[in-house]
């Protein structure tokens, strides 16, 4: 059978076996096996009884099905693959112990008095938590919980508490340890901490966005967030500027001195010595003068300038923060500085937060069971989908699909960003009826090849590409894809999250009237992206 019939037969059957509400790893896999059999022993499916006598049942342990099983297997046994369990552990510890809610109160003081300041502290915690863990259900879900209560308390508009929470929620997706990049790193065979690299700078433009029309619409239309009555305890604004610099002398002062004493441990064991020319990332000798400089100037100012009184009520105002900081240093410190990779990263950064846990009387048999059996099922399912989808993707490729599908949209004689902008729109259609992990396994393997062969010099509008970079840049342009599919209807995860915790009131025409504009947020991004691909070069 050709591939052109086995290709619109694949796309109407999953539409079919995913309407019927067919599992998509069930369906996926299912799949995979009649594409097989339709490229390379069709007489199976009008003779059964012909099984043995092909290409494709006659040799066990060769052929097609051979080479399906060894991608498959290598896809499961790759190391970095444990880093997604991991991660799923560290976020279920933080939703389920208190360091999450101690943070949105720490945040809350110092912008309690600010139009909008509660949206603006939904935002800010929910890119400290994806900084953290990089899980989406999670983060929608505690800021359901936690923020949610509290906006529609103090009479703000019910449409903008929901687009923050859920937007907010799903930066998980962009901003570094994402497991949307793992995954894509994993199936691509791109660097995954090269990948992280590049989406700092869209991830915390796509953040700032959300921020600022935050901010603009809260001044344009003030009744869609009322100040709270205020506290007479509440310092005045002038007073809380001086104790949040306070608080970030003291944060600073432990920071650095941290970095003064892993430079001096690496002097004196040789560490950098025996790192053959590459030194560990201000661990030198040379950085030692700069760090105990920046402790001294730090301690004169909680000392002589803000006062040790004040440095003391900035501290108990802001210690709900330590902790947050303290796991994306260990996570994202270990990854940058060299010490470990991901999987580690990933190890230490559970551990991390089951050691605060504990250290703040919140450690319990019951907390870590339950977040065992969060981890267990959210494993699960992706791992699931991800032996289905990798089947599929790998049994079309064994057929030839995506050397089909390129030729197809090469061949209309589109424009390099018409090519493009065609595979944007596939994306977000999909998007809106597929979870990413089928997404990233099914269609990236026929997307990227493709990507890979255009004009490098007709990619975007502003600055050049590097070669090196395409499939690096493509990744992040699939991930901000993928913000948007979070929250589109019918089937955006992210509004039935938030359904699971919000009032009973709020239905999910709500949530999805809510999302509009953050949905015109997340395409702008896309569109900053697509016209300037090198912004994903900044850091690289």
């Amino acid at each position: 059978m050709d591939i052109g019939t086995i290709s619109l037969i694949l796309m109407l059957a999953l539409i079919v076996l995913l309407a019927i509400g067919m599992p998509l790893g069930l369906a996926s896999a299912s799949l995979a096996v009649l594409v097989l059999v339709m490229k390379f022993e069709p007489a199976l499916l009008t003779n059964p009884f012909s099984f043995g006598d092909g290409i494709l049942t006659g040799r066990p342990g060769t052929g097609p099905l051979y080479i399906l099983a060894q991608k498959i297997y290598g896809l499961l046994t790759d190391y970095v693959l444990i880093s997604v369990p991991l991660f799923i552990f560290m976020a279920s510890l933080l939703e389920r112990s208190g360091i999450a809610k101690d943070m949105y109160s720490s945040l809350n003081v110092w912008l309690s008095r600010t139009r909008g300041g509660i949206a603006i502290v939904t935002s800010i915690m929910a890119v400290i938590m994806a900084a953290m863990s990089g899980i989406i259900g999670g983060e929608v879900v505690l800021l359901g919980l936690i923020a949610l209560p509290q906006m529609l308390r103090l009479g703000y508009s019910q449409n903008l508490a929901i687009g923050v929470i859920c937007a907010s929620g799903s930066l998980g997706t962009m901003i570094p340890p994402s497991i949307v990049l793992i995954i894509y790193g994993l199936i691509t065979e791109t660097s995954i901490k090269a990948l992280f690299t590049a989406s700092f700078i869209p991830g915390f433009m796509l953040a700032s966005m959300i921020i600022t029309y935050i901010i603009v619409r809260t001044q344009l239309h003030p009744e869609d967030a009322p100040l709270p009555e205020e506290d007479p305890n509440d310092p005045p604004r002038a007073e809380k500027r001086l104790l949040f610099m306070a608080f970030m002398s003291i944060v600073v002062a432990g920071f650095s001195t941290f970095l003064f004493l892993r430079a001096t441990f690496f002097e004196l064991s040789g560490s950098n010595a025996a790192s053959d020319g590459d030194p560990a990332r201000l661990g030198t000798a040379a950085h030692m003068p700069w760090l105990a400089g920046i402790t001294i100037v730090a301690l004169l100012l909680i000392y002589f300038v803000f006062g040790k009184e004040r440095a003391k009520i900035g501290w108990d105002m802001g210690k709900g923060l330590v902790a947050p900081m303290v796991v994306i240093g260990v996570v994202m410190g270990s990854i940058y500085g060299g010490i470990t990779g991901i999987t580690e990263a990933a190890g230490m950064g559970a551990a991390a937060v089951l050691i605060i846990a504990i250290l703040r009387g919140e450690g319990s048999f019951a907390l870590v069971w339950e977040s065992l059996m969060r981890t267990l099922r959210s494993t699960g399912t992706i791992i699931w989908v991800t032996i289905g989808a990798a089947s599929l993707a790998g049994a079309y490729t064994i057929a030839g699909g995506p050397q089909y599908v390129a030729d197809l949209i090469v061949g209309k004689d589109l424009p390099t960003m018409g090519v493009i902008l065609t595979m944007m729109l596939i994306l977000l259609f999909m998007g809106a009826f597929m979870d990413w992990v089928g997404i990233v396994l099914l269609i990236i393997p026929v997307f990227l090849p493709i990507v890979l062969r255009l004009p490098i010099e007709e990619i975007g509008f502003i600055g050049q590409l590097e070669p090196q970079h395409v499939a690096i840049w493509f990744g992040v342009v699939f991930c901000m894809n993928m913000q948007v599919s979070f929250l589109s209807p019918p089937f955006g995860p992210a509004a039935f999250y938030l359904k699971s915790v919000a009032p009973p009131h709020i239905s999910l025409t709500d949530i999805f009237r809510g999302f509009l504009p953050f949905i015109g947020i997340q395409i702008l991004a896309l569109s900053v992206l697509l016209i300037w691909p090198n912004i994903i070069s900044l850091l690289l």
